[in-house]
């Protein structure tokens, strides 16, 4: 009889007045659970039995695909088995947080296309307003070194600014990471003095048109230094670029040699300050945490770099001429009117790149060069408006002919680059 009992199935105990009962469950964590339970839990658990649940879609108890810390945030419902290892959302509440979370979904891709919207929009009005006042100080005050200095200047009290209030986080600076900087923050210096020595000699639009021919430079050194041989989709990109731009030049009223000279100089500069960074670091400097350096800190030392850089210079070169009592002897007008619209300049250039920089970190390089792209056709044309400058239909013909092959270089730039990334996967 005791072998006959020891054998025999396990004979169902009668369930006592408010007890608990617990469904089986496939997992180990539930078959291990405990059976005894808290009288608030009780109490829980008799509320929740006496509302209708409605009929969830299933959601996996695997174990080897456990909560994450925000589904169980966003589910607010969670019960522990004593003997499981993970934790598990009541069913009921995952379903309707996953629907939530889908709901959600749709708004946050709103938001985040409305926020890179917005900033392109900032970029491009930073950007127009930028010229405009530029071109308008340099033709009263034809001292670019000292407008550069200038900005620069700005430029450095913004981002210490940005700093001090903890709009941003401060960089923790090595010595390495300074003399790495130091050649980018030279050319950097040089690009922009050269691009304002052209805006206060030739007009903002063909200044913008020999700037399209960035991509031609970029090409040209990655190649020489870097060794990246471009592809045959990218080479006949650049047939347009630079027949638009001689065609422009060929029939640009304003055109004249230190002008435009000084735009091809800091295409040049530009483009070599990117093969410098990839050359000599290996793309960002790295802070003393060892990690890499975002481009808003790069850029904001490279400004406050810049501007010791040129300071000295400037001084030698032009003097203190900055004063209103040196513009009023140049016959300005209205020196303190000139003054502010210098500091807005100043201002737009800083904040310009600061958003351009900011829309990088959002899109790919590819994206990012499209919307410089177009960002100079805005700024072409605004010019052309603000000025009235004369535009001849060759003109014309020979900026839209660069402009649309700069789109082309970012169209074919954008296959090559998916076309790595695709043999990277093949292998």
């Amino acid at each position: 009889m005791a072998m006959r009992s020891m054998s025999s199935p396990a004979v169902a105990q009668p369930v006592r007045r408010g007890a608990t009962l617990h469904r089986p469950s496939s997992t180990a964590n539930h078959a291990n659970a405990t059976t005894t339970t808290s009288p608030l839990a009780r109490l829980v658990l008799r509320s929740s039995a006496s509302v209708p649940q409605p009929n969830p879609r299933p959601l996996s108890t695997s174990a080897s695909t456990p909560l994450t810390s925000w589904q169980v945030v966003r589910t607010g419902v969670v019960t522990r088995a004593s003997g499981g290892g993970g934790s598990k959302s009541v069913v009921g509440a995952a379903s309707a947080a996953s629907e939530e979370i889908d709901s959600g979904g749709s708004g946050g891709a709103l938001s985040k296309t409305l926020l890179l919207g917005g900033l392109f929009a900032l970029w491009y009005l930073f950007n127009i307003y930028f010229n405009i006042a530029n071109k308008t100080v340099l033709k009263a005050f034809p001292f670019p070194l000292t407008c550069t200095t200038l900005q620069f200047a700005v430029g450095g009290v913004l981002a210490l600014s940005m700093w001090g209030l903890r709009l941003h986080k401060r960089p923790e600076l090595t010595r390495d990471a300074l003399v790495g900087i130091l050649p980018l923050a030279v050319v950097h210096t040089l690009g922009n003095l050269l691009t304002n020595v052209s805006l206060g000699k030739v007009a903002v639009s063909f200044t913008h048109t020999i700037k399209a021919m960035e991509p031609f430079f970029s090409v040209a050194l990655s190649a020489a230094f870097l060794g990246d041989i471009p592809t045959l989709p990218i080479l006949l990109s650049l047939i347009p670029v630079v027949g638009g731009v001689a065609l422009a030049s060929l029939s640009e009223p304003t055109f004249n040699w230190p002008g435009f000279l000084a735009a091809m100089g800091s295409n040049i500069t530009f483009q070599s300050r990117n093969v410098l960074s990839k050359k000599l670091m290996g793309g960002k400097p790295k802070t003393a945490g060892g990690g890499k350096m975002d481009n808003i800190n790069l850029f904001s030392i490279i400004t406050i770099m810049s501007f010791f850089l040129l300071t000295p210079v400037t001084l030698m070169a032009e003097g203190v001429q900055f004063t209103t009592a040196n513009m009023a002897a140049m016959g300005v007008a209205d020196p303190s009117a000139l003054m502010v619209r210098a500091m807005q300049a100043a201002v737009c250039f800083h904040a310009y790149q600061q958003v351009s920089y900011m829309i990088l970190q959002r899109v790919s390089p590819v994206t990012h060069s499209i919307g410089n792209c177009v960002k100079r056709v805005v700024v072409i044309v605004a010019s052309v408006i603000v000025f009235a400058n004369p535009v001849t239909p060759v003109n014309a013909a020979g900026t839209a002919l660069a402009l649309l092959g700069v789109f082309a270089y970012s169209q074919a730039k954008r296959a090559a680059v998916a076309d790595e990334k695709a043999a990277k996967k093949a292998e």
